[in-house]
Order: C-alpha cells, then structure tokens, then sequence
C-alpha cells in the first residue's frame, strides 16, 4: 500500500527528492548503446535501419514495406469504425481550434530616420514525428499523432513524416494510419526507437532528413533525440510521465486514485503524487487504488510505479501544498479543490493544470485541445510544451537608409573599438566618411 507521509518529515522530503531525479538514475553502458545505433545508421542508412528493425521489432521488415503505402491508409479506412472515426475528428478539430492561436506573425516597425527593422517567421521545411508504439508497435499512441501533426501543419510546414514502430508481421495499427491521414501527414515509416530519430536526422536512401523530431519516447529514443540535438532541432529532453494532484476534502477519492492510477500505468518510472491537507482523503485514496489496481489490464506496471515512484503526501494548508508543487514541476498538475481558480495564482511551474473535479488529465491526452507533449522531470521551471511554435523560426531583419547610418555611425565605431574589433568599426566607418 502506498504510504501517508507528513510533508514536515526528512522521510518525506528524501522520497520528493527521489521521485525528483528517478530518471538520471540510467546504465552507464546506454549513452554509449544509442551513440552505436546513432553512428551505425548515419554510415550504413537504410541497412541499419532495417537490421535494428529485424533485431527489436519485426523480422519480416523490408525495404519494400519499410514505408506505409496508399493502398494501406485507404485499407485501413475500412477497418475503423464509424465512432473511433468521428471521435479522431472531434479531437482534431478540439486541437487545431486550441493550437491555431499560437501561430506568430512577423513584425517590422519604421524609425524616423528610415530605418526599418522586425522579425521574419517561416517555418521548417520538414519535420518528423515520433509516435511511440511498445515493442513491436503493441500500443501505438495515435493521440500523439494529433497532438505533434496538427501544430505542425498549422505551422506551415510543408511535408510532415512519421516513424512508428512496426508490429511483428511488419504491418502497422489501422488506427495510427487513419489518424495520420487525417491530420495531413505525407510519408508513414514503420521503424521505432534510437534508429527511428537516426534516419529521420541523418537522411538514408529513402528518407529525406527532416529539420526537427517532436514526439515521445522511451529512454532510447529520449537519449537519441538530447545526442541529436543541433543536428536537428527537437521538442525536449523527455522524461517518464508524471502527475501531481493538489487536492482538499471536498475531492473524491475514487477521482484521485483514478488519476494517480492514469499516469502509473504508462511505465515503472511514472510519478504519481498525491498533496492533500487531508488525511482522511489519503487514507480513502489508498483503499480506491487497490481497488481500481484490480481492473487494470497493466496492473503490474501501475504497482511498481506507484511503489516505486508514488506518495500520498499530507501538507497543513494548501499554500504548501502550490510550493512543494512548484519545487516538482510536474508535467501534469490537477487541482482538486474547493475554489481551484483561487489556487491556480499560486502555480509558477507546471506543463499543463488542470482544474476541478471534473478536469481529468485524460482529458487533454485525447480530446480537449491543450497539447500532451510536454516538459517533464522539472523542467518546467524553464521549458514549455509543444506547440506551432516548435516548428517555426525567426529571421531578424533590419534595412538602414543612409543617415540612419550617419545617426548610428560614430555609436557603432565607439562599441567596436572597445571591443578591439577593427574591421567591425572600419565597416561604419567606410558609410560615415563615404
């Protein structure tokens, strides 16, 4: 059973720090793995691809099915139902309504001496997308195929590619293939892990190199992605999925436990924190998620998870309750109070908050519209989700007229000589005097 810590506790206090840094706690020999599978693909491309494919994934992958065909997407069409269909396109209309806000505009402004100056937004030319599957594509995770596709496209990026991992008999989920048409995805590619990120950055034979990766992964594709960066521009250095929940006794135990339960269940190194002023809801949140542990199709996951990465954490006032919340960053945040709105002014660092008793988590991962791919293992102090403005850039523009230069001249020729930059000052100095 999970155990009731009082916050003021050292006990308390080292299992904050635990859960905190569980994710730096890796092999030593993996950086060294993924940097193998990385320089493996960029000398051998298309071979390295499949050789890994075959090894990890599926032994009947080829060239010929490495990439999902038409023929595929339209078959796959008749294999969805009518309700998944109209549920894809609720969600995607949900997302494109929440994302399209976000798209920035260039700018320029004019001074009186003629000078004109702003900032150019363009887009990417190409980005790739990672949808995680499990091993050999088990459990494809087609609302990440939204949530990465959508902000892109309304970006502007003009060609969007997909990796995914294949399952064994090297086909794909119907389901990931309809969601990826839908949302205007170009090029489909069954290949998953390290070598996934690898041909998407470095370009084979048959892959165009694309100029970001977004998209979720386990801790090879994480790995692939940090080495990777510079190369190609990425979303974030993720880490193990989390949730925090602030809760008072006005909240329901079997609607926290639920929620733990959501995040415990995507992998052992999932966080599920519980901060409540209430005792008596964390002793009937430790009774409700035994009982809801016995449905769970992953029980065994969400068990060590929550042993290993789980705390019911009992604080005097829910003041505290925003300050250890904002020490954790937590990727996801629900507030399960009397007056949330109130709270939420407290909050300076968290990927996504949730607000109310009817606001689950869930909620945003499938169809609300707010993006689930987002910062984790506290960074987000300093980091934001994915959204349209991963995939955009900015060129600052700047367009002097002659006394324009002549106003500025003899400030350029000051700086650049203090800083012993002669030909900086000289090339002001040749428009002053000219």
């Amino acid at each position: 059973m999970l155990p009731i810590l009082e916050y003021s506790t050292l006990e308390a206090k080292n299992r904050l720090q635990q859960i905190k840094n569980r994710a730096f706690d890796l092999p030593q020999d993996m950086e060294a793995r993924v940097a193998e599978i990385l320089q493996d693909v960029r000398q051998r491309g298309d071979e390295a691809v499949l050789y890994w494919s075959r090894t990890f994934d599926s032994p009947h992958i080829s060239l010929s099915n490495l990439q999902v065909k038409d023929h595929e997407i339209e078959q796959a069409y008749s294999v969805v139902s009518i309700d998944f269909l109209s549920s894809l396109r609720k969600a995607i209309a949900n997302i494109q309504e929440f994302h399209r806000p976000q798209l920035q505009n260039s700018w320029f402004i004019t001074r009186t001496n003629g000078a004109v100056m702003g900032q150019m937004i363009r887009p990417v030319d190409r980005a790739g997308i990672y949808v995680p599957g499990g091993k050999a594509g088990s459990t494809p995770l087609i609302s990440t195929v939204l949530m990465c596709a959508i902000p892109a496209r309304i970006a502007g990026v003009q060609e969007v590619i997909l990796a995914s991992p294949p399952k064994k008999d090297a086909t794909s989920d119907a389901h990931l293939l309809v969601a990826a048409k839908e949302c205007g995805v170009n090029k489909i590619y069954r290949m998953g892990s390290a070598w996934a990120i690898a041909a998407m950055a470095f370009g084979t034979a048959s892959i165009t190199p694309v100029d970001v990766i977004v998209g979720p992964g386990n801790i090879y594709v994480t790995l692939a992605k940090k080495m990777l960066s510079g190369i190609v521009g990425i979303d974030m250095v993720a880490g193990p999925s989390e949730i925090l929940i602030i809760a008072d006794g006005s909240a329901d135990p079997s609607f926290v436990a639920a929620d733990l339960l959501s995040q415990a269940e995507h992998d052992a190194m999932a966080s599920s924190i519980l901060i409540t002023t209430s005792r008596p809801l964390a002793e009937a949140v430790q009774n409700e998620l035994k009982k809801q542990m016995e449905g769970l199709n992953r029980k065994e996951i969400a068990q060590q998870s929550l042993a290993q990465n789980g705390l019911l954490l009992l604080v005097d006032n829910l003041q505290t309750a925003a300050e250890v919340s904002n020490q954790m960053a937590p990727e996801h945040l629900e507030i399960l109070t009397v007056d949330p709105w109130n709270l939420l002014s407290l909050i300076k660092h968290a990927g996504s908050i949730f607000l109310g008793a009817w606001t689950p988590e869930a909620a945003a991962d499938y169809v609300a519209g707010p993006n689930h791919v987002l910062p984790t293992m506290g960074t987000a102090r300093f980091s934001s989700g994915l959204g349209v403005a991963t995939f955009l850039k900015r060129s600052n523009i700047l367009s002097y007229t002659q006394m324009a230069m002549e106003q500025d001249g003899e400030d350029i020729l000051r700086l650049a000589t203090a800083e012993g930059l002669d030909a900086h000052a000289r090339s002001a100095l040749q428009r002053i005097r000219h």
